[in-house]
């Protein structure tokens, strides 16, 4: 516990106050910034900045020319800091009692400016790690210019006080009768599915993807053929040359990109639905050169039933009939049984697409139906949808025959 002082104790609503050191702990970590208030020649002054905390200590980033680090050489400077996060907002029946769900944090003290290069070169590293633990390591550290340039202050932790809300409406019980709606709405900060800077070729590093189950991971699958590997904004050039014909796009559920930012922006409604967890994209990669050639998605994961749909998928031309497609579906159906336990697999596929079905047939799945008007077309008609599945029992005659028809043709006797 914090010991309270006169400046960290409550005057009102003193239920909402703690000073629970864990408590504080939590929020400064959950929370990326926080606003640092102090004085410079009697005036008011509050900056918002980055922080970490380190045991017992907050460090604060900031820029060498900056006023409060200037002010903080010598003595150090007097600080208040305070970091807020909100939870929800609260509608009563009644103007009054409108209110909001938080956690915040208020700490005071001196911050002194870290002159010790280990400890701001630690503290330096600390804000990295906090933002992705592993990312120090993922680049670049700063140079000596760099870090010449970069001031830390540190904030010993021990006036600190920590206030709350949590719960729901509290209203007047003469307004319960009103004709209003009440109740709360939840706030969460969520982060949206990365994208990378122009340029970079690099894949998404682990730590940026999200924890999810094992049916919502787009594990890397290799084959002799192909190899899948999660879909990325960085894939954009790649997959737009690759892909770039009317017939790859002629029966697909969207129209064929004109450009690069055309298939950045396929790719982004990829990601985002992977981000809300529905769909789970990969690319595919030639084995033998390297190169991008197309892309397969699961979609309509459904873990509860052990149920998932192949789909979404699109191949540049001069790898159809290569073994790739066929390569793909059996390290993609090998991932839903064999690693998933699904118990069933579907496939979904316009009716006039006659080439698709032939295609879905040879993989041993089962034409269950047509789903009538089931989708519109890109160019606004309604699609009926033929319905093909493959479940658990089928799996083991379906995967011999893929692997037989990936082995290579004998070679007649000369």
């Amino acid at each position: 516990m914090y010991p309270p002082t006169p400046r960290t104790t409550a005057t009102r609503t003193r239920e909402r106050m703690s000073y629970d050191r864990a408590a504080a702990h939590a929020v400064l970590d959950e929370a990326y910034h926080c606003a640092l208030g102090f004085a410079v020649d009697g005036e008011p002054r509050v900056l918002p900045t980055l922080h970490v905390r380190v045991g017992d200590t907050l460090y604060l980033h900031g820029s060498t020319g900056s006023r409060p680090l200037l002010a903080a050489r010598g003595d150090g400077l007097s600080v208040c800091v305070a970091v807020t996060l909100l939870d929800g907002l609260i509608y009563a029946r009644s103007q009054f009692h409108h209110s909001a769900n938080y956690r915040s944090v208020v700490a005071h003290g001196t911050a002194q400016l870290v002159t010790d290069p280990a400890e701001k070169a630690a503290a330096m590293t600390a804000l990295v790690e906090k933002v992705a633990a592993g990312r120090s390591a993922d680049t670049r550290p700063p140079s000596r210019r760099e870090m010449a340039e970069t001031a830390v202050l540190a904030l010993p932790l021990r006036e600190v006080s920590v206030r709350s809300r949590t719960g729901g409406v509290r209203e007047d019980e003469a307004d319960l009768d009103l004709p209003h709606w009440a109740g709360v709405v939840p706030l969460t900060l969520t982060a949206g599915p990365p994208e990378p800077a122009p340029g970079v070729s690099a894949p998404l590093p682990a730590y940026l993807r999200p924890a999810r189950s094992p049916w919502l991971e787009p594990a890397t699958l290799r084959g002799t053929h192909v190899v899948l590997e999660p879909l990325d904004l960085a894939h954009t050039d790649e997959l737009h040359t690759a892909t770039a014909d009317p017939q790859v796009w002629q029966h697909l559920g969207s129209r064929q990109p004109v450009d690069q930012a055309g298939t950045a922006e396929v790719i982004r409604e990829a990601l985002a639905a992977h981000h809300r967890g529905e769909r789970v994209p990969w690319v595919q990669r030639c084995a033998v050169t390297g190169v991008v050639v197309g892309t397969t998605s699961f979609y309509e994961v459904d873990p509860a039933l052990r149920a998932v749909a192949i789909g979404y998928t699109y191949l540049g031309r001069p790898w159809w009939r290569t073994g790739i497609n066929t390569e793909a579906k059996l390290l993609l159906l090998a991932h839903a049984f064999e690693e998933l336990g699904a118990e069933r697999v579907v496939w979904h596929t316009d009716l006039r697409n006659e080439r698709s079905q032939r295609a879905i047939e040879r993989l041993g799945a089962t034409r269950e139906g047509v789903l009538r008007r089931h989708r519109i077309r890109p160019d606004g008609s309604w699609r009926d949808t033929v319905q093909y599945s493959m479940i658990a029992d089928e799996w083991p005659n379906a995967q011999a025959m893929l692997r037989e028809r990936l082995l290579p043709a004998p070679v007649p006797p000369r």
